[in-house]
């Protein structure tokens, strides 16, 4: 069974083509960029070959996914055949709101409540709705799931995602604490405990999913208890251009002293900040990283304030769970930096984390990063998201149980 996965940005759509039967294999993926210009671009690579690219004119998300299709169709570059083997499609949605606590087979009800969270994900659910009306358009007999980034967090308890403010502001605009890259944390966890032969519905987890957007998340007994980011995607850990965690009052007092619009502390605060906006160089880590070897002060000290902020969080998760038995790190930082997990784990000895710098030296692959016996395993697990909404969507389309 041949599952479509889209993940529709405001200008690109990310896809993968992924069959499953008694495995989940991936057929073919691709990028397709710049929708909107004249230089639009689609790069497409069919497991096991060379990729492909392709420079065309897409001027809106529709004709972009025409455009994934036929080339998934195509003699030389293709996967299939017809579009009748497409038997259905998941979309990433980033924002559920309480709408939604599980993925859910897309109906006229489900397009109107992703509708209504568009205010609380301005620059994601107007893409990831677009996607969902032009597969209608497209191939109106084929079922849709939508697969939401905030739905694993949604377990959370009230006391831990409420803020400190009027509660009418709750009531009225349900202001709380969503967190994001739920998918990713559901299926590092769940993957780690299968690969350490642990019971995920019995143990504690904190899983780190750590890229150029970052956050923790507090997993006990399978169930999300905790996570860093909140309302949006800004809150919590320091991030490539996100300052993370700040005083409100210090964004008051900048647009006083600045006489900053609202747009321009939200450019400041999203945009200008975080590994970025210390050390002055780049969001990339490579590039900070290599100042900092080249004795750049400011971005060594990016480093330290990254990873540090990370510990803190880590350390505040394993007090509230009542103890941790599993780190876990993921994302495009977690899986290959070596030198930010190092900063991260050295020191916790006290919290049972008996690091190994000798198994940290493992890039993009699952590897554990604790010594033999230590009371609190530490390792990677590199996250493939695209694959949990592929097998969500199975479920959900066959009302099956296949497992990640």
């Amino acid at each position: 069974m041949k599952i479509l996965v889209l993940n529709c940005g405001s200008s690109s759509i990310k896809y993968q083509l992924i069959e499953i039967n008694a495995e989940a294999d991936l057929k073919a993926k691709g990028l397709l960029d710049r929708i909107g210009l004249p230089t639009s671009e689609l790069t497409h690579q069919v497991t096991g070959k060379e990729k492909y690219k392709l420079l065309q004119e897409v001027p809106d998300h529709q004709i972009g996914i025409n455009l994934i299709l036929n080339i998934l169709k195509d003699p030389v570059y293709g996967v299939i055949e017809d579009d009748n083997e497409i038997v259905a499609v998941g979309h990433r949605v980033a924002h559920g709101g309480e709408n939604f606590k599980t993925s859910a087979l897309i109906t006229d009800d489900v397009k109107k409540n992703i509708e209504k969270c568009i205010e609380l994900a301005p620059l994601h659910n107007p893409a990831n709705l677009k996607g969902i009306l032009s597969i209608e358009a497209i191939l109106p007999n084929v079922p849709q799931v939508a697969v939401f980034d905030t739905s694993f967090h949604q377990t959370m308890p009230k006391y831990s995602y409420l803020y400190a403010i009027p509660y009418e502001y709750y009531e009225k605009y349900k202001i709380r604490r969503y967190g994001f890259h739920g998918t990713s944390h559901k299926y590092v966890a769940m993957k780690a405990c299968r690969y350490l032969g642990k019971d995920f519905n019995n143990i504690n987890i904190i899983t780190c999913h750590l890229g150029n957007g970052s956050s923790v998340a507090a997993i006990q007994n399978g169930k999300s208890m905790d996570t860093s980011m909140g309302f949006t995607p800004l809150e919590g850990l320091m991030m490539g251009t996100r300052s993370g965690d700040v005083d409100l009052g210090v964004l008051l007092f900048m647009a006083e002293k600045e006489n900053l619009s609202i747009a321009d502390t939200n450019a400041m605060f999203n945009k200008k900040s975080g590994v970025c906006g210390i050390s002055g160089i780049s969001f990339d880590m490579r590039d900070v990283e290599q100042a900092a070897e080249n004795g750049n002060q400011r971005a060594l000290l990016a480093l330290e304030m990254y990873a540090y902020r990370v510990k803190k969080y880590i350390g505040a998760y394993a007090v509230a769970m009542g103890g941790v038995d599993l780190i876990v790190f993921a994302g495009g930082i977690g899986e290959n930096d070596l030198d930010t997990r190092r900063r991260i784990l050295q020191g916790m000895e006290f919290l049972g984390v008996q690091f190994d710098p000798e198994r940290n030296t493992t890039r993009g692959r699952e590897a554990i990063l604790t010594r033999p016996g230590s009371p609190v395993v530490s390792m990677v697990m590199p996250t493939n998201e695209e694959l949990v909404i592929a097998i969500d969507t199975f479920n959900i389309v066959t009302n099956a149980d296949f497992k990640i």
